[in-house]
């Protein structure tokens, strides 16, 4: 009987298993999303929550702790500038697991290789941290428009009408 033995063991070796969670998690936070199999995701859930926590805390010895578990300063960095910040208000519940059903060009149902159940983990409401305003009387920032790039929803001769030019 398996009572009170959680793990996943992913078919791995603790360390590798470790390894990969940690990939998995500053993965997450970098892209924000990742694409993965349902079994991978349940169990970087736990560690990506708890790495939440840990940005919420913002304390020099919380960071440690994160580094040391991700293994990763920069994702490390990203963590307690952008993901937790945004997740100040929210008592948990920071990921959601999402299972790809289907066929929908690079998001299968499945692996290829094992016919492992494939799943989309991501942060739930992430909304990043902006900037605020800039003051009034301060400068705007230059728009594409002004780099002679086409803007949104103009097409390139309305932009630019000085960069077309007539070939015969």
């Amino acid at each position: 009987m398996r009572h009170l033995k959680r793990t996943a063991k992913l078919g791995r070796t603790s360390e590798h298993r470790n390894a990969m969670l940690a990939n998995l998690v500053c993965s997450l936070i970098q892209h924000k999303r990742v694409i993965t199999t349902l079994a991978k995701a349940k169990a970087a859930r736990p560690l990506a929550e708890k790495m939440v926590t840990l940005g919420k805390r913002g304390t020099i010895h919380a960071r440690r702790l994160a580094v040391a578990r991700l293994h990763q300063e920069a994702a490390a960095k990203l963590l307690f500038k952008e993901v937790a910040p945004a997740y100040m208000e929210r008592n948990g519940g920071y990921t959601r697991i999402i299972r790809l059903g289907g066929l929908t060009g690079k998001q299968r149902a499945h692996s290829q290789g094992d016919a492992a159940q494939r799943a989309i983990l991501e942060w739930v409401d992430f909304a990043p941290v902006t900037p605020a305003a800039p003051a009034e009387g301060a400068p705007a920032p230059e728009t594409k428009a002004a780099e002679g790039q086409p803007t949104e929803g103009k097409s390139a001769e309305t932009a630019a009408p000085e960069a077309k030019t007539e070939s015969k």
